[in-house]
């Protein structure tokens, strides 16, 4: 059995609405290269990634969504008439062959689960996946189809497991929580920037599940400028709650890499350390809870260039049980691609010191987050408590 596996093809970079757009999956390049500049990656460690099938398209879109994901790729529709299905917006631009383009990074995380699963793999990383925003038929957020939606359900049809979906994306998994909202075989859990001034405006701690799926959809929104302490209290206490709680046989984690002070889109003000810990507490609890099954992929993240490839090499770093990183990137890296950026590159595996000015409100966001927690894990302690 292999430790990790690194899912990547070239094609995955098809998937793009345009060169301005924030979303690039150039950063699936950045990363991969920087991997390889400092000897974590090899290519005996990279699967290629496969085109999911219609058919498991099917496993959460609607046929009728896909069609016309298909025709507008093909430039069979106008905008106008792509619009109500959330694809021609300026969040969602129809490009070129973005039925085939979505279809690959969908692809990508079903070859992760199917090496998790059968046992080829302890852990998986396709970091083209993670578009946490599409719906059953309705694209959103920039997200046409759900990998990850598609990869639980398939996960729960192939191999019938138990899933825990592990969202610290800044936005709200919101395409996920909905597609699972009344299942209690899936458990969906989202740390993010409160939804109040940010897309899409969902993931509040009332958001707990319907019917049997009630208590299995946990979230916990934070308060907008939240620091890497308070981002951490929240994310361990609440995920060894809730893994202890749910006991899941897989863990699969989207790691969006939004939350930090540089990214363009959002309020939160986390640093690299944000990026260290997230995996570390992830690997932990997989081994201890899921046999060490564990599934990743990607998610936002639009500082592409001084964030991105930093905090997603963390994740693989982590998985291969290799050394953290410290001090300068390569030479050979930062000369490359300090060319192509706008913005000066970071040249260190840490932030700047300090990152930002120190927030006068930072106790007061601190203390909203406790009691957010507390609020948020109130059905699983009152469970306890009465000893059921």
């Amino acid at each position: 059995m292999k430790n990790a596996v690194f899912i990547y093809s070239k094609e995955q970079l098809s998937y793009k609405f345009s060169d301005t757009h924030p979303f690039n999956h150039k950063r699936l390049i950045l990363t991969m290269e920087l991997l390889k500049n400092i000897g974590a990656l090899s290519d005996e460690d990279i699967i290629p990634a496969r085109m999911a099938t219609e058919e498991e398209i099917r496993l959460v879109h609607d046929p009728s969504y896909i069609e016309i994901v298909k025709k507008a790729g093909q430039g069979l529709l106008t905008p106008e008439q792509a619009e109500p299905y959330g694809i021609g917006t300026e969040d969602t631009p129809i490009f070129p062959n973005m039925h085939e383009a979505s279809c690959l990074l969908v692809g990508g995380t079903l070859q992760a689960v199917d090496y998790v699963m059968e046992g080829k793999s302890r852990h998986a990383l396709n970091l083209g996946g993670g578009l946490h925003h599409g719906f059953r038929g309705r694209a959103s957020g920039f997200c046409i189809y759900n990998d990850s939606s598609i990869a639980i359900r398939y996960i729960q049809e192939k191999y019938q497991a138990r899933v825990l979906y592990v969202d610290t994306d800044a936005h709200h998994g919101d395409g996920v929580q909905w597609t699972f909202y009344d299942d209690p075989n899936v458990c969906t859990f989202s740390i993010h920037e409160t939804g109040k001034y940010l897309f899409p405006g969902t993931g509040n701690v009332s958001e707990r599940g319907n019917g049997q799926g009630y208590g299995t959809s946990f979230n916990f929104p934070l308060e907008a400028f939240t620091e890497d302490e308070s981002f951490l209290m929240v994310y361990e206490q609440a995920l060894r709650e809730v893994i202890e709680y749910f006991k899941p046989d897989v863990l699969f984690t989207q790691n969006g890499a939004d939350a930090h002070y540089f990214d363009p889109l959002t309020h939160l003000n986390a640093s690299m350390k944000i990026y260290r810990e997230i995996p570390k507490l992830a690997h932990e609890l997989a081994h201890e809870y899921c046999e060490g099954r564990w599934i990743a992929v990607g998610g936002g993240g639009y500082d592409m260039w001084r964030v991105v490839p930093r905090a997603w090499s963390m994740i693989w770093l982590e998985m291969t049980d290799q050394p953290i990183p410290t001090g300068n990137l390569p030479d050979e890296w930062l000369n490359k691609w300090q060319k192509e950026s706008p913005v000066p590159l970071i040249p260190t595996w840490e932030d700047p010191n300090p990152l930002f000015e120190p927030i006068p409100r930072k106790a007061e966001i601190e203390e909203k987050n406790a009691q957010m927690l507390t609020k948020a894990l109130s059905i699983i302690r009152s469970e306890k408590n009465s000893g059921l």
